[in-house]
């Protein structure tokens, strides 16, 4: 039988232990996501020792799991979560399964599943190069967008990775940020402000990495990510005004040549089906669409 608990941030070097056994790129299978949207989504760890679980709450208050991530017998580990769920008034259920993922499923426990796309969590992967050079007629605009910020601002690119003073003066970004979007109806703004202020309380603990933009000395956009994979990042966070022409552009641009150019793929995570998220990630036209789906029974 297996006993969950809640993630603390004392967790972190187990539950990476297991995480970098995988290379599936999906922006899940963080530590960083893990614990920093905790809160929201009750997620709760177990461990043996050739698996780790990862259990917790969809956005309708289900008990949901992740596929089990380790080594050894698969069908066994699926068994465990399965004899756990028996407490639980709902029907079992993983999430979050990419293709790659389902196909190891498949293979110890054939046809037991039905598979159903979640789009709304799937993730957009781009190559480095790309959002590097941004070249090509279908990027235009982003060019454009990067020139005109260039033309009208006095600006700079500073790395927040080493520097603790640079990611306080995030924190009081944020707060400005959250001041200009209180009037939205969107209530994952309340968890995402969180959990990106845990982030940033805890950036060198959680070895993230960031970079920011400064416009006449004030902060215009910042980003935090981390390693996912030998050779993906993932983007947890991406803030800037709108005030600011190419403020968003600019900062996508210049995390990646900074930061980022050693790897390979950019994950930049999901959309949440925000139409208006989804047009602005669909933009930058992914090379990697990475499609998750819910499993149940049959």
């Amino acid at each position: 039988m297996l006993t969950f608990r809640s993630l603390e941030l004392k967790d972190k070097d187990i539950i990476n232990s297991y995480l970098r056994q995988q290379n599936y790129r999906a922006s899940d299978l963080c530590f960083a996501n893990l614990y920093c949207w905790g809160r929201k989504f009750d997620t709760q760890f177990a461990t043996t020792p050739d698996w780790l679980f990862i259990r917790f709450k969809d956005n309708n208050g289900r008990n949901s799991y992740l596929k089990p991530v380790g080594t050894g017998d698969l069908k066994v580990a699926i068994a465990l979560i399965q004899e756990d769920h028996l407490s639980f008034n709902s029907p079992f259920q993983m999430r979050g399964l990419t293709k790659e993922m389902i196909t190891g499923i498949e293979a110890v426990m054939p046809g037991r599943f039905d598979y159903k796309l979640n789009r709304s969590v799937s993730d957009y992967i781009y190559t480095t190069e790309k959002l590097i050079g941004l070249k090509g007629k279908k990027l235009q605009s982003k060019r454009n967008h990067i020139n005109r910020f260039k033309r009208e601002n006095n600006w700079k690119y500073h790395t927040l990775t080493g520097n603790p003073s640079m990611v306080k003066e995030c924190k009081n970004m944020l707060e400005q940020w959250m001041e200009v979007h209180k009037e939205e109806k969107d209530p994952s703004l309340v968890y995402d402000d969180y959990a990106t202020t845990l982030m940033l309380d805890n950036f060198e603990y959680l070895n993230l990495i960031g970079g920011l933009i400064c416009v006449d000395n004030e902060i215009a956009a910042f980003t935090i990510a981390e390693q996912l994979t030998l050779d993906t990042i993932v983007v947890h966070v991406e803030k800037a005004f709108t005030d600011i022409h190419g403020a968003y552009t600019i900062i996508n641009q210049q995390f990646v040549e900074n930061e980022a150019s050693q790897f390979l793929y950019v994950n930049r995570e999901e959309d949440m089906g925000m139409e208006n998220l989804r047009r602005a990630k669909l933009s930058y036209h992914p090379d990697i669409l990475l499609e998750k789906y819910n499993a149940r029974f049959k």
